[in-house]
């Protein structure tokens, strides 16, 4: 039977119904049925909760979409196999979701409305496997890195420079999803800050947020010589090689790591490009990686750095029309933006009133790594 739209809709959660008692029931059903698929998951279950019903919400609004459906589950079937999910555990986790889903439609549910959810699993299921297969015959599900130095420029942050065990093909502008022996099966995404190294090497800006698990780890408690779990690059915040356009790169707290590589990349391989980057801060000390910045800056001409700290200008957004007024032509730039979800969003309203089209700006906020099952490509970058 075909997948359809309006039954979906109609026989998802009723509004009466919490996040919570459907979870508790779906992970209690499935955990029932299959005991050893628990040692898949996290020991906290509210990020697995939380990316269970943001994907059933993507399976339900863009079921007749089958493009847009396929471009949001593949990676994520992709990234599912760095947990250990297996072809066999689909079933099992479709079985349980119809049973919640019946269990709390009430009167709504039908034989029609489970054939139609049924319908609807089994093409999504078929979407992460298929694209789980082919990722497998080209590498591996995750990369072992090695911690060469462990720089604390902070006492919530550090720059830590891995080297993985073997070459990570990634982009500039891409992150890794991250896991310390500490936390196992908890993975976090931070960006990587830089273009690809010839050594190999990677570096991650990691600062430590309040009940942060595994960046806690690894600003307070990872030394040189442990090792990481990495899971595969991910993430569309990468350069377009045919624009041809100059780059304008606005970045705050941790999300000068992206920006800094496109930055690299740009200046290397198109050295005739043109990079502008505003670099924001609280404050002119949290502009720890400005000594950097400033040594790409004097390396390539191109490149030109501007420190924005809160304290002298005002919020980086807001200053953001006055830093225009000096750059020509702001709206004829690839604009990328980076940082705390509250300052992108705040930077995407100052670009658009001042002109800049919003097919020109990339940035990365908290709509990526929802996932059907226990992981995914991470939960969205967060660029404290």
């Amino acid at each position: 039977m075909s997948v359809e739209p309006d039954i979906l809709k109609a026989t998802y959660l009723p509004g009466d119904v919490t996040e919570d008692k459907a979870a508790a029931y779906f992970y209690g059903r499935l955990f029932a049925a299959e005991p050893r698929l628990r040692a898949l998951f996290p020991p906290a279950m509210d990020v697995s909760r939380d990316r269970l019903f943001r994907t059933l919400t993507v399976v339900v609004f863009r079921s007749d979409e089958p493009a847009e459906l396929a471009g949001l589950l593949e990676p994520l079937g992709r990234a599912h196999r760095k947990y250990g999910v297996l072809p066999e555990h689909y079933p099992v986790f479709g079985d349980a979701l119809v049973a919640t889903l019946r269990r709390f439609a009430g009167a709504a549910w039908s034989a029609r409305a489970e054939a139609a959810w049924t319908a609807a699993y089994d093409r999504a299921a078929a979407l992460m496997i298929a694209a789980a297969e082919d990722d497998a015959a080209a590498r591996p599900p995750w990369w072992v890195a090695e911690v060469a130095e462990h720089d604390r420029r902070r006492a919530d942050l550090a720059v830590l420079t891995l080297v993985p065990d073997r070459p990570y093909p990634f982009e500039a502008g891409q992150h890794a999803t991250v896991q310390t022996s500490r936390w196992p099966r908890v993975w976090r995404p931070y960006s990587l800050a830089g273009a690809p190294r010839p050594d190999g090497t990677l570096r991650l800006h990691v600062r430590s947020v309040p009940g942060g698990w595994v960046s806690g780890a690894l600003v307070r408690e990872t030394r040189p010589g442990d090792t990481l779990l990495l899971g595969p690059p991910a993430g569309g915040l990468t350069l377009d090689p045919g624009s041809g356009r100059d780059l304008l790169l606005i970045g705050g707290g941790t999300g000068l790591a992206p920006l800094k590589a496109l930055a690299e990349r740009a200046a290397a391989r198109e050295p005739g490009r043109a990079v502008r980057l505003f670099a924001g801060a609280r404050s002119a000390d949290d502009l720890y990686d400005l000594p950097d910045l400033r040594r790409l800056e004097s390396a390539r001409p191109a490149v030109r750095v501007t420190a924005v700290p809160q304290d002298e200008f005002g919020p980086l957004p807001d200053a953001l029309p006055d830093l225009l007024d000096a750059v020509p032509d702001p709206a004829g730039h690839d604009v990328y933006v980076a940082g705390p979800p509250a300052m992108v969003r705040a930077a995407l309203g100052a670009l658009d009133r001042c002109g800049v089209p919003a097919d020109r700006v990339r940035h990365e906020l908290a709509a990526t790594g929802e996932t059907l099952l226990p992981g995914a490509a991470g939960r969205p970058v967060v660029h404290a």
